[in-house]
């Protein structure tokens, strides 16, 4: 059964790492207008996405920790008494996997098992919802890919997100940790990553048309997904109230499967002007682009009645105002 999400919620403890981030801050944003106890933790390592900024709206209503997840003395004192567990502190960068291998494997593997170990001892009552990524398919041999598709990421940041997905699984199916996964296509809006790649392509051109700059497009013609973060943040409420999906993992995915050249000029409109240039993918990122992809997501639909709402120009216009307004506070 579906719970409703105030009932869900209202007055619970929920700690999420990576919480100053995109989509930590927005998932906190939604939990205190449920009446949620917040805890945020964030490293605030300039390369991973947090900025206190974002959590401006309700500042006061939460509690912020400035630890590391990799911290594993922080994280058993800040598990201890908490409902829920929403996982999604990371390092997001592809290409910095691959130039740094050893720290994403620090913070997406390492750091995944010690959270679950403080988990087992000291809090084995708590509910994770952990936030996965389409790049542990790498690439499609079909489309829309669903969740029985072959994991054969093509970086070592998609193979330490399997791992760090799966040792979730792990630990709901041997040690009771209730624990599920959400697998996440190209996510955008409200907080995103700006100033560089790291986190979205995307962020850099939201970034450039607001500035008034051209921007690249790589090839034009691959396809993608996008899912607007406030259907994102949904997704994993509903995860994490429903223990009917403990043990299981989910793509969440777009209606809308577009181009990358259609989605340039989509971005153009959002925004009223702008303009952009195509060329050759960079040698280095093309040795592991996934090429095409857009998620099936009728799994999660089916378990939790969870689809987005959110059409895809819509979300961009979001996007675009969110980041005429506020632009500076994220460079």
């Amino acid at each position: 059964m579906i719970v409703p999400m105030h009932e869900q919620f209202r007055n619970r403890n929920v700690l999420i790492t990576g919480g100053l981030g995109f989509l930590g801050s927005n998932l906190a944003i939604r939990l205190v207008g449920l009446g949620a106890r917040v805890t945020l933790v964030d490293s605030l390592i300039p390369e991973y996405g947090g900025n206190p900024f974002n959590i401006s709206s309700i500042e006061g209503q939460v509690r912020v920790n400035i630890s590391d997840v990799r911290d594993e003395h922080s994280m058993r004192c800040l598990v201890q008494g908490q409902d829920y567990l929403f996982n999604l502190a990371g390092q997001t960068s592809h290409m910095d996997s691959m130039e740094n291998p050893f720290v994403d494997l620090d913070i997406n593997c390492r750091a995944q098992l010690s959270m679950l170990e403080v988990c087992r001892k000291y809090n084995p009552g708590i509910k994770v919802v952990f936030a996965s990524t389409r790049q542990i398919y790498g690439k499609p041999e079909y489309l829309p890919v669903d969740e029985k598709h072959l994991l054969r990421p093509v970086d070592v940041n998609g193979i330490n997100k399997m791992a760090g997905e799966w040792y979730h699984i792990l630990y709901n199916n041997v040690h009771g940790i209730r624990s599920c996964a959400l697998r996440l296509t190209n996510t955008i809006g409200p907080r995103m990553r700006v100033k560089d790649a790291r986190q979205t392509f995307v962020g850099v051109w939201v970034r450039a048309v607001v500035e008034g700059k051209p921007f690249e497009v790589w090839d034009g013609q691959q396809l993608r997904d996008f899912s607007y973060v406030d259907d994102t943040v949904e997704a994993f409420l509903l995860a994490a109230a429903n223990d009917d999906v403990n043990g299981r993992v989910f793509n969440l995915g777009g209606e809308t499967r577009v181009a990358l050249k259609e989605l340039a000029e989509m971005l153009i409109r959002a925004n009223g002007s702008g303009d952009y240039r195509v060329r050759d993918y960079p040698a280095d990122r093309k040795r592991i682009d996934i090429g095409d992809y857009y998620a099936d997501f009728s799994s999660i639909r089916s378990a939790l009645g969870w689809q987005p709402t959110v059409p895809l120009g819509k979300a961009l216009a979001l996007t675009v105002a969110y980041y005429r307004q506020h632009l500076p506070r994220y460079l």
